[in-house]
């Protein structure tokens, strides 16, 4: 489990991920989008940062994002379904792009997340 911040500039919620741009990543592609994005407005609320604990073993207090679809290569990432955050339903279908593959050296099969408390 590692600690990643997220930051809403305007209506946009990118990853605090320095270490992907450095090695030759493109700042866009640090962009949430495709209901991840919509993720991020309901664990934020009116907050234009939050930081969340992710990690692919669960941990106390984590909700499931479980992979659905693996995207083919010129695409990346893979689908993600949560059906719930904090014990409401959500059900809710997001794509996690490449990056989740910087992260975490492949696409994992399931991806526990829980926001940190300040």
């Amino acid at each position: 489990m590692k600690r990643y911040k997220f930051i809403k500039t305007g209506k946009e919620w990118y990853v605090d991920l320095p270490e992907y741009v450095e090695q030759g990543g493109s700042i866009g592609d640090l962009q949430m989008v495709e209901g991840a994005d919509m993720m991020l407005d309901l664990v934020a609320g009116n907050e234009n940062e939050v930081m969340l604990y992710i990690g692919t073993d669960d941990f106390e207090g984590a909700d499931l994002l479980v992979l659905t679809e693996k995207c083919n290569p010129l695409k990346g990432g893979g689908y993600y379904f949560l059906e719930e955050y904090n014990g409401e339903p959500i059900n809710m279908r997001l794509w996690l792009c490449q990056v989740t593959e910087f992260v975490f050296g492949e696409i994992p099969e399931q991806i526990f997340i829980r926001k940190a408390e300040n």
